[in-house]
């Protein structure tokens, strides 16, 4: 064994450490006083762990002929911890690498200086005043849209999370919902310390506190007493999906939007947030965030319409099983759901084929779906099998769908792999809306199947939330441009 060897091994990932650590302070302060989120290649750092981040700039080894290393960006960090910053989106790996390539021997402050000079503007506010967020229904996707909203608080200044409504369960429900928002099967254990205030009736998590409210119906509340005011409304029940039932939720005092986490009906807008962001106006009220596998396919669908051309396809979906399915055999009102989820395959519907033509209207007619409910609790497999306008090959598709991963408006809807390894397990956590698995990839002439995994729970979250920003003001600027 070369001992020379083994030490030098341990002593660059001691260095690596010590550079990843220096580097938490300054990202979280950042972030709570400037509310700026420092990314490397798209990779929030924002509430990372040490390892989080070693693993963040690892990841630029899919853009770079080399690993891009802490060594290297810490000090352009520090550079950015210097100024007095607007609140923006700051990816510290496109800086130091356009500083490697282009900074002609500039000190690092100067060159983030000019980098930056269009934020580099003073502290100030996102939004005049924070923008309250209800959650209705607190089943998977609420607790998980809690979490991503926690996490996301910053300064508080932002979105912030003021109520839970649901129907209560016995006695000693508070206890038991914190209890399932501390801990999760799927998710993992919640990032942070959790309480509970009886007097309240409310769950503190980080410090948020979220009233759990009470309530059979959505008008019967009356949120202002709560200090609720010009809040948004995600309502994760799928109870009403059409313009009038979600419509009761407006009647209720302080609620001014509506957000659907299930496809709508009617002529709800179904957003798929980073592809038709444009249905998001002011003078709409009520709109849907579509479902998760529509998230997971659209932007793929769109990228590869934009470029190709699609002339019909079929899309199925093999998805892991969800709460309105049966763990033993038992009645079931929908066909084969019935049979036991853990148990069973079963072919079933899906929408979503439909309403990929509802958000790109040119694909009406054009696409044919259905559905496999799989036995695995979370992250779900969508199979393309599309004729394209024009030919292509393998490495062209493959080389396109990397680039609009990397760097384009879908970078955060559109992630890519090229691991010959993975399994559906890799994608829990997966905060885009879909992850295009390369190595999967099949094309023949102007024929292709594409592969993209998706967790259907944490990912599909994410979408909400990215259109919970849009809706409330907070697209923060993408530097460098």
């Amino acid at each position: 064994m070369n001992n020379s060897k083994q030490s030098d091994y341990l002593r660059d990932w001691q260095q690596q450490e010590e550079y990843a650590e220096l580097m938490l302070p300054l990202i979280g302060r950042l972030y709570r006083d400037h509310n700026v989120v420092i990314t490397v290649y798209g990779r929030s750092l924002v509430n990372s762990s040490t390892i989080d981040i070693l693993k963040a700039h690892r990841f630029a080894r899919q853009i770079l002929d080399n690993e891009l290393t802490v060594v290297e960006t810490f000090p352009l960090l520090e550079a950015i911890s210097r100024l007095d910053l607007a609140p923006a989106r700051i990816d510290l790996g496109k800086l130091t690498v356009s500083f490697q390539n282009d900074g002609g021997g500039i000190a690092a402050d100067d060159f983030i200086r000019k980098q930056l000079a269009s934020v580099n503007t003073g502290k100030s506010m996102v939004l005049d005043e924070p923008r309250d967020i209800v959650l209705y229904g607190f089943g998977r996707i609420g607790r998980l849209l809690a979490r991503i909203l926690i996490e996301k608080a910053g300064s508080g200044e932002k979105l912030r999370i003021r109520a839970a409504v649901v129907r209560k369960g016995s006695a000693d429900d508070l206890v038991k919902r914190a209890s399932l928002l501390r801990r999760d099967s799927i998710h993992g254990h919640f990032h942070g310390i959790i309480t509970i205030d009886e007097e309240e009736n409310a769950i503190i998590a980080n410090g948020n506190m979220i009233r759990i409210i009470y309530a059979d119906s959505p008008e019967s509340v009356d949120y202002t007493q709560y200090g609720i005011h010009n809040a948004i409304l995600i309502d994760n029940t799928g109870k009403w999906r059409d313009r009038e039932g979600l419509g009761r939720h407006l009647q209720a005092p302080g609620i001014t939007k509506v957000i659907l986490t299930a496809p709508g009906k009617g002529d709800i807008p179904n957003v798929v947030s980073g592809v038709n962001n444009e249905l998001i106006t002011a003078e709409e009220a009520i709109f849907s965030a579509a479902s998760c596998t529509t998230n997971a396919i659209v932007p793929v669908m769109k990228a590869i319409s934009d470029r190709f051309g699609i002339v019909q396809g079929h899309m199925e979906t093999c998805h892991s099983y969800t709460n309105d399915q049966n763990l033993i055999d038992n009645y079931h009102k929908a066909s084969r759901r019935g049979r036991s989820a853990p148990l069973n395959m079963v072919i079933t519907e899906t929408g979503a084929a439909k309403a990929v033509a509802k958000v790109i209207p040119e694909l009406s007619g054009k696409l044919t779906g259905n559905a496999i409910r799989v036995p695995t609790p979370n992250v779900s497999l969508a199979i393309l099998n599309l004729e394209l306008a024009k030919a292509t090959t393998v490495a062209e598709l493959n080389g396109f769908l990397r680039n609009v991963s990397l760097d384009s408006p879908l970078q955060h809807q559109i992630d890519y792999t090229n691991s010959p390894e993975v399994g559906s397990s890799d994608f829990v956590g997966s905060r885009h809306a879909g992850v295009v698995d390369s190595l999967a990839t099949i094309v023949q002439g102007n024929r292709c199947v594409l592969y993209v995994w998706y967790d259907n729970e944490f990912g599909y979250s994410c979408q909400v939330v990215r259109m919970v920003q849009k809706m409330a003001g907070l697209e923060l600027p993408n530097l460098p441009a």
